[in-house]
C-alpha cells in the first residue's frame, strides 16, 4: 500500500526490465571553514556526470552546528542562504535529468527541530521532484 503511492516507482513500472540509477548523499554539503556549498558543486558534478534517475539527497544543508551559522556570520538570512542552496541543487538536478528528493534533518538551521520532521515548504521544488518528510522516505518497492 505505501509504494503504491510512490511518484518514481508507480506499481506498473516495478516489473520493468530496465535498471534505475540511484545516488545518494548526505549533508551537510559545506567544508567547515566556510558556507561556500563546495561539496555540494562537486556533487552536483557527479551528478551531471553520471545522470542517476534518482538523486536522493538528506539534510542538513545548512547545518545549524556550523561555526559561521551559531556565531550569525552569514551573508544573508539563514532561509535566503538555504534557498539558494535549493535552487543550486534543483539546477544541477534538472540538467543531469534527475528526479530529486529531498530529506530534511534535525540539523538544517532553517527548519523544524521536531521529529517527525515534515517535508521542506519550498513551493519552487518542480512537481515531478519531492521534498519528504523525516522518517517517512522509504519509497523503494518490495522484492
Amino acid at each position: 500500500p505505501l509504494f503504491s503511492q510512490n511518484p518514481f516507482f508507480p506499481r506498473n513500472s516495478f516489473f520493468s526490465p530496465e535498471q534505475r540509477m540511484v545516488l545518494v548523499a548526505c549533508g551537510p554539503f559545506t567544508p567547515s571553514d566556510g558556507v561556500a556549498f563546495e561539496p555540494l558543486s562537486d556533487l552536483l558534478d557527479v551528478v551531471a556526470r553520471d545522470r542517476p534517475d534518482v538523486c536522493i539527497l538528506f539534510g542538513p544543508f545548512l547545518d545549524a552546528k556550523h561555526e559561521q551559522v551559531e556565531s550569525c556570520q552569514l551573508l544573508g538570512s539563514f532561509s535566503d542562504v538555504f534557498r539558494l542552496c535549493l535552487r543550486t541543487i534543483i539546477e544541477g538536478t534538472r540538467s543531469a535529468g534527475s528526479q530529486l528528493v529531498l530529506v530534511p534533518s534535525l540539523r538544517d538551521v532553517s527548519h523544524e527541530f521536531v521529529y517527525p520532521q515534515p517535508p521542506f515548504p519550498f513551493p519552487e521544488l518542480p512537481k515531478e521532484d519531492k521534498a519528504v518528510p523525516t522518517p517517512e522516505f522509504c519509497f523503494f518497492p518490495p522484492k
